[in-house]
């Protein structure tokens, strides 16, 4: 079991992100409804993280922080979309809550600072959106193993999401 995420395990992770926002493009492109449903959100994230996906192939880190600085710059620099500036906001919550490996300490704050940086980021935040599920995934990362807190986080992040369409 993991007790934290180094450099590689960073880029591996950024690797299946894009993988499986990819794959679940259009459902999620299903659920964009605000502000209008145009039906772009996957399609955004997707580009975010691919953009973000490649500076940290091309920055080569030695470590998790300079990997998440990586993949936030790029994220932003190539975000799309309001989804997409907001999940590079996220990354980089990450990127400076870590000082060497993102472990049981960066986690937490990562994701804390990220949301508070995506709220920040949106002129007018809205309730049941990704900021919501953001903010949820936030509060209920606790534990005392990386892998505890990854799960508590995806579990609040799955029940907000699934109370979006409403």
């Amino acid at each position: 079991m993991l007790d934290a995420l180094d450099a590689d395990a960073v880029r591996r992770w950024s690797r299946i992100a894009v993988e499986l926002l990819d794959a679940h493009r259009s459902e999620i492109d299903a659920l964009n409804v605000y502000p209008v449903p145009d039906s772009d959100t996957g399609s955004n994230l997707v580009t975010t993280m691919r953009a973000g996906d490649a500076a940290l192939r091309a920055a080569a880190p030695i470590d998790a922080a300079a990997a998440l600085g990586a993949l936030a710059v790029g994220a932003a620099e190539g975000a799309l979309g309001n989804s997409g500036f907001i999940v590079s906001q996220i990354l980089r919550g990450f990127a400076d809550s870590t000082r060497h490996d993102f472990d049981v300490v960066a986690v937490p704050a990562g994701l804390d600072l990220g949301a508070t940086l995506a709220r920040t980021a949106v002129v007018t935040p809205v309730e049941w959106t990704i900021l919501t599920v953001a903010r949820a995934a936030a509060d209920a990362a606790r534990g005392a193993t990386l892998a505890e807190i990854v799960v508590n986080a995806l579990t609040a992040a799955d029940a907000a999401l699934q109370r979006t369409p409403s």
